[in-house]
């Protein structure tokens, strides 16, 4: 029984995609595993481009207390649309430039201005 389930050359058979969970000819097939992190719009006062401050819990390896950590990373915003305050959700990517290597995907939650702007609007038209 168990040559039957090895090819010929003697190597165990590969799962495809579908047998995993992945759809075929999905990005996370063609580009392997990218990290996904939530944070929030720190500036944006560059063009295309947005610094995002992502907070985390990090456990003390000897004090076994949890402190909050706080990383930035510039992400890639192809249209401005993004704005200090939002919260978004970022994708790691290829090199940008020197210190660009995620996207914005989404926009999470927005910041109390963007809420505030466009209820304004909806009540003007």
């Amino acid at each position: 029984m168990a040559e039957a389930t090895q090819s010929q050359s003697g190597a165990p058979p590969q799962a495809t995609p579908s047998q995993v969970g992945v759809a075929e000819g999905t990005a996370d097939e063609k580009h392997g595993f990218r990290r996904k992190l939530v944070g929030r719009v720190y500036s944006d006062k560059m063009d295309k481009t947005v610094v995002v401050e992502v907070d985390r819990f990090v456990r003390h390896r000897k004090y076994k207390k949890y402190m909050k950590t706080r990383e930035r990373y510039k992400a890639h915003d192809p249209e401005n649309y993004y704005r200090e305050g939002d919260e978004v959700e970022i994708q790691e990517s290829r090199p940008l430039s020197r210190g660009k290597r995620w996207k914005v995907i989404r926009l999470v939650r927005g910041s109390a201005e963007r809420i505030l702007e466009e209820l304004k609007a909806a009540e003007a038209e």
